[in-house]
């Protein structure tokens, strides 16, 4: 099977709404949407959960070496200023028919891990973490984490109370 996207994140995402039976659309990077004559970044996914609306959806690799999930530390969230703008950008042209979201998708690297209660995905010899930021929390809460990289970032306390696990979001 041919799986979107140039990184193992994508592909696990994508297998993992393939095996929960979640209707998407995987974007071709390579196939830039123009707006006018202005390029606006494009998103990874368009999600169609059973009777929510459409997921606008752009996926953030990360590995985890904690050793526990317990208190959801030392979970990068950070984003580009590009990311956050290009997704806000598809949220005005969708409008409130959809919800534009930030997937954090954690590679965990230790195998004996407390997950506290959490439900991780094995793929392709790795286990994975799904979470789910939407748009409008991480603005409300991002700070600069670099300006010479342009990237922002949530602080734990933050992504504790923004983040949830993809099942819990559209399953």
């Amino acid at each position: 099977m041919k799986y979107p996207g140039p990184n193992h994140y994508e592909k696990a995402f994508c297998r993992w709404l393939i095996d929960n039976r979640v209707s998407y659309i995987a974007v071709d990077e390579q196939k830039r949407a123009i707006m006018g004559k202005s390029k606006i970044k494009s998103f990874d996914f368009l999600i169609y959960p059973p009777a929510q609306q459409t997921i606008v959806a752009e996926v953030k690799g990360r590995a985890f070496d904690g050793k526990s999930l317990a208190k959801l530390t030392r979970m990068q969230c950070w984003v580009t200023t590009d990311d956050v703008e290009g997704l806000s950008r598809w949220q005005r042209v969708f409008g409130h028919s959809h919800l534009a979201i930030f997937v954090f998708a954690y590679r965990m690297k230790n195998i004996d891990i407390d997950l506290d209660g959490r439900e991780t995905y094995d793929f392709d010899g790795h286990r994975y973490l799904f979470f789910a930021v939407k748009l409008q929390d991480y603005c409300r809460f991002m700070k600069m984490r670099s300006p010479k990289w342009k990237t922002v970032n949530l602080s734990a306390e933050n992504f504790r109370k923004c983040a949830v696990q993809m099942q819990n979001l559209i399953l």
